[in-house]
């Protein structure tokens, strides 16, 4: 079941508890423009209102994951004109970080500058063994400014970070992958069937737990210690209210799979 997004730039497919949100503009390998970041952000608006939904892939349609921000709209722009691009961005960016399901991200071939800074709110990233990977702004006369001198840190740290986005050089994904900013590598043919595996997989755990693990997990940074742990009791403690609870730990004491409602 596929639901076209309203530009035509994006579109989502169903598959069980799996949602998959793809980049459609294989023609301009996947270039972002405003259409397709409209595209996006009206997406995982979506995927997070649907109850059956419990995992998101974010996939390129075609042979590329993203060959970045479209080069013709970023020369053509102003400094206004990017203002309201930049706050486009961000709101796509906090989206997919906010989503409530698991995010995976699966990157083939090419994700650069602006498409590399699309995969960093994702929780999971897939990367090719090819691909083209890292933010390139500093050679082309700005920096990146989509999230990645502030996500990026909290991701590899921050002289790792410094070294990625002041070289302007890509990351080998042996290095990605060493350095805990992808989950895995693999072939770039193979990438969008790992993607949709690792989903999968994280669609078959609870997902009130999952809901309310990630909104404990993307605020452990920005809390301090004390607050953070008071914040996750809070979150914990009306799980053991729930029906998917009893079933867990009830499948674990028989030697079976559990099968959660979400209630």
């Amino acid at each position: 079941m596929a639901t076209q997004l309203p530009n035509g730039l994006a579109r989502i497919e169903r598959d069980g508890h799996r949602a998959d949100v793809l980049l459609s503009r294989p023609e301009k390998r996947n270039a972002m423009n405003r259409p397709l970041i409209a595209d996006l952000t009206a997406a995982f608006e979506r995927v997070g209102e649907l109850e059956a939904v419990r995992a998101v892939t974010l996939l390129g349609e075609g042979p590329v994951f993203s060959a970045g921000m479209d080069l013709e709209m970023m020369h053509e722009s102003d400094r206004a004109t990017m203002e309201a691009i930049t706050q486009e961005l961000r709101t796509l960016f906090d989206r997919i970080e906010n989503c409530s399901r698991p995010v995976v991200a699966g990157i083939k071939r090419a994700a650069v500058g602006g498409a590399f800074e699309l995969t960093l709110p994702a929780d999971f990233r897939v990367l090719g063994a090819e691909a083209a990977y890292g933010v390139v702004e500093v050679k082309l006369g700005v920096f990146p400014h989509g999230g990645a001198t502030q996500r990026l840190p909290r991701l590899v740290g921050l002289a790792k970070a410094k070294e990625l986005v002041l070289t302007g050089e890509y990351v080998a994904p042996a290095a990605a992958e060493r350095i805990g900013l992808v989950t895995e590598v693999c072939a770039d043919d193979a990438v969008d069937e790992r993607a949709r595996a690792l989903a999968d997989d994280l669609a078959k755990n609870a997902p009130l737990g999952m809901e309310r693990a990630k909104t404990a997990l993307n605020g452990a940074l920005e809390l301090p210690l004390e607050e953070g742990l008071d914040m996750e009791a809070d979150l914990a403690m009306p799980l053991y209210e729930t029906a998917d609870r009893k079933e867990g730990f009830g499948a674990r004491l028989e030697g079976r799979e559990p099968s959660f409602e979400g209630e």
